[in-house]
């Protein structure tokens, strides 16, 4: 089993999540933040720091977002490991409420 980022993180990109992560195993895109399934060891730790509800374990991960456990897979082999909590773009908390963002995502 794994941790998912699903679509919530989208233009908000809030890595209180990447500060807990003790194997380093998140990704940063332009506006989407997610995590390398080959890395993510269940800890848990990540789910609770989000302010956006955007991380699942994929047991719990709903049916309309199963396409983000292959797009968290892909792109995490795309982009840089991000390892240290930084300042969420100045509009995060204006997307925060958004549903379905995907149409958002920049690679």
């Amino acid at each position: 089993m794994t941790y998912v980022v699903i679509d919530s993180c989208i233009k908000c990109k809030y890595t209180d999540c990447v500060e807990v992560c003790p194997v380093d195993c998140f990704h940063e895109g332009p506006n989407f933040l997610v995590i390398d399934p080959d890395e993510c060891i269940d800890c848990t730790l990540c789910e609770p720091e989000c302010p956006v509800e955007a991380i699942y374990s994929e047991d719990d991960l709903p049916p309309e977002k199963f396409d983000f456990l292959e797009l968290n897979a892909e792109l995490s082999q795309k982009w840089p490991v991000i390892t240290e909590q930084k300042d969420p773009p100045p509009d995060a908390d204006d997307w925060a409420d958004v549903p379905d963002k995907l149409q958002y995502l920049e690679r």
